[in-house]
């Protein structure tokens, strides 16, 4: 993920020649060894949907008890030439069958440890305030304020 953040990022500073960041995002699960991990937009296949993703690592875990996951972001930042990275994640598990309506990818399927509920079934706000992505531009944030007087 670090690798495909700064390839993005990468890209748009040498085309263009400005400061950028990008994110890229994935899902580890423990007992896949790590997969889909960078593959998890298409993990079941390139012109494969979410609803595809999801049925092949339910599939996976079939029969297994350890269910462990975690998603993880990465935001690789490009500034005035030099590259930082920054990390978010949330440990959870993979449930058994898919729960809730709203969110996307892998929502209906990751329970975020301490909850009793999905992403899927969680409000944006819920979402948000503990998400991978959320903590991962948190740092950002932090970085660019903290950097502002140089930038």
């Amino acid at each position: 993920m670090e690798g495909n953040a700064l390839q993005k990022a990468s890209y748009v500073a040498d085309k263009y020649g400005v400061n950028c960041f990008a994110d890229d995002t994935g899902l580890e699960v423990e007992s896949l060894n790590g997969a889909p991990g960078v593959y998890s937009a298409r993990y079941a296949g390139v012109e494969c949907k979410a609803e595809d993703n999801m049925a092949k690592v339910l599939s996976e875990l079939d029969g297994k008890e350890n269910r462990t996951a975690k998603f993880r972001t990465i935001v690789a930042l490009i500034l005035n030439g030099e590259e930082h990275s920054f990390e978010g994640k949330i440990d959870g598990s993979i449930t058994r069958s898919k729960s809730g309506s709203d969110g996307f990818g892998y929502d209906p399927i990751f329970q975020p440890n301490g909850f009793d509920m999905t992403f899927s079934e969680m409000s944006m706000a819920e979402k948000n305030a503990i998400s991978h992505r959320g903590k991962a531009v948190a740092k950002l944030v932090a970085f660019l304020k903290e950097e502002s007087p140089r930038c």
